[in-house]
């Protein structure tokens, strides 16, 4: 869930626009997004960053820091790309030089296996933030692909929506609403509708999964859900541990309290993760735990190491409740999370998330808890020897919910995967311990 938006550098938000005012090609021109509010569309040799960051067609600032640098991902594919958005009153998305929010970016590679991969930014970040993640591997497959900003973004998205909780009522909307065009637009293209449509996102990105799975299976034959965000009315939710980690750790921190270290256990962050403490201090914690409060509680005033969920107002539990998730899934859905993630803690997210899907009943589900994994695989050039990247073993899941849910092949039960002693844990993963 990285909350820290980078802004996108002059240079190459003047390439964007420049590649986006491009006259489109006549093979592409008759393409068009239902209910679009804006659209343009460009033949590219590539699709995959190799090609969209040289044509100006993906802004690097929105997927800085989410992979391990030696990511390796295919290129080379050729076909359109549909760059837009919905109508919307917001304007905190600046990519294209369009100061408008619920932009989507479209992919439709020449040669389509059939499918659709639709995604959602991780964080607060904006459509291309997936693109080294998801869309180049889904591409190099031959899915099309679909990203949404999810409506707003930034680090005062709160400040979109009339009522608490709006905005994030609204990344849940942009899915459904990119989605369901994303299937037409490829029926369209392609002459016939995608044989299987999935979801995959990372922290929000896998929080959206999850909710698309629990009202909207129709539109999805499954999903991958990488470190979700776990929203629920009752707890466990950020509000319920970060304040917590917010009054103990400048104790620990200072003099390495026992006490204070006990607590910050308490609070979920695991054994071994110290080294990883200081980093989500000064990057993640407090600013987390302010934009998302503002967005559920603005009229709160006291300190945010202060704040006591469970003392405040209904309103405030209401309003989460409104994008709370149940664990009732409708479609088969795979979940992975690092046991070192330091700033959405295993313990409080993704356990507590496969309890209460197992409580509805035999759901078509797995669970993959990797040892050393945190929640952002940028950290792990900095410590190679520590950590292990998630995003691998995402695409290990991606493959086995392929044969899962067209064949019926059931992807390895529910584990927790040991750190691999050795080989390439950047671009490999067993779901096997």
């Amino acid at each position: 869930m990285p909350v820290r938006t980078v802004l996108t550098a002059a240079a190459a938000a003047a390439a964007v626009t420049a590649a986006l005012a491009a006259p489109a090609h006549a093979q592409e021109r008759g393409l068009t997004v239902p209910g679009a509010e804006k659209q343009v569309s460009a033949r590219l040799d590539d699709l995959t960053t190799a090609g969209t960051i040289a044509s100006g067609h993906t802004v690097p600032a929105d997927f800085a820091g989410l992979h391990a640098a030696g990511t390796r991902n295919p290129t080379g594919v050729p076909g359109i790309q549909l760059d837009g958005y919905f109508p919307d009153t917001s304007t905190f998305n600046t990519n294209n030089g369009w100061n408008h929010d619920a932009q989507f970016v479209i992919r439709l590679p020449d040669r389509w296996n059939g499918g659709l991969v639709v995604a959602g930014s991780p964080g607060n970040r904006r459509q291309y933030a997936n693109d080294v993640t998801i869309s180049d591997w889904a591409l190099g497959k031959g899915y099309a692909y679909a990203a949404t900003d999810k409506g707003n973004s930034g680090l005062e998205f709160y400040k979109d929506g009339r009522r608490p909780g709006d905005a994030v009522a609204e990344w849940n909307q942009r899915l459904t609403q990119l989605t369901r065009a994303a299937k037409k637009v490829a029926r369209r293209h392609y002459g016939k509708a995608p044989r299987s449509t999935f979801a995959a996102g990372i922290s929000n990105g896998g929080y959206l999964v999850r909710w698309q799975l629990e009202n909207h299976p129709e539109l999805y034959d499954g999903g991958i859900d990488a470190e979700g965000t776990l929203w629920r009315a009752d707890g466990p939710n950020l509000f319920t541990y970060l304040p917590a980690i917010l009054r103990a750790y400048p104790s620990y921190a200072a003099t390495g309290d026992p006490s204070a270290h006990k607590a910050l256990l308490k609070a979920g962050l695991a054994p071994g993760s110290e080294f990883l403490w200081p980093f989500h201090d000064q990057v993640y914690w407090e600013l987390t735990q302010r934009i998302y409060r503002e967005e559920f509680d603005p009229a709160y005033t006291g300190a945010e190491a202060d704040y006591d969920y469970a003392a405040r107002p209904k309103k405030v539990h209401r309003a989460v409740a409104r994008i709370s998730l149940t664990g009732r899934i409708g479609k088969p859905l795979i979940t992975l999370q690092g046991t070192y993630d330091s700033l959405l803690p295993i313990s409080t997210d993704s356990d507590v998330y496969a309890k209460l899907v197992r409580a509805r009943g035999k759901a078509p589900y797995r669970y993959y808890r990797l040892e050393a994994a945190n929640h952002v695989d940028g950290l792990y050039d900095a410590y190679p020897d520590r950590l292990r990247p998630l995003l691998p073993c995402m695409r290990t899941a991606f493959t086995a919910l392929e044969s899962w849910t067209r064949n019926g092949t059931p992807p390895p039960a529910s584990a927790t995967l040991p750190r691999p002693a050795s080989g390439d844990l950047v671009n490999t993963c067993s779901l096997t311990s």
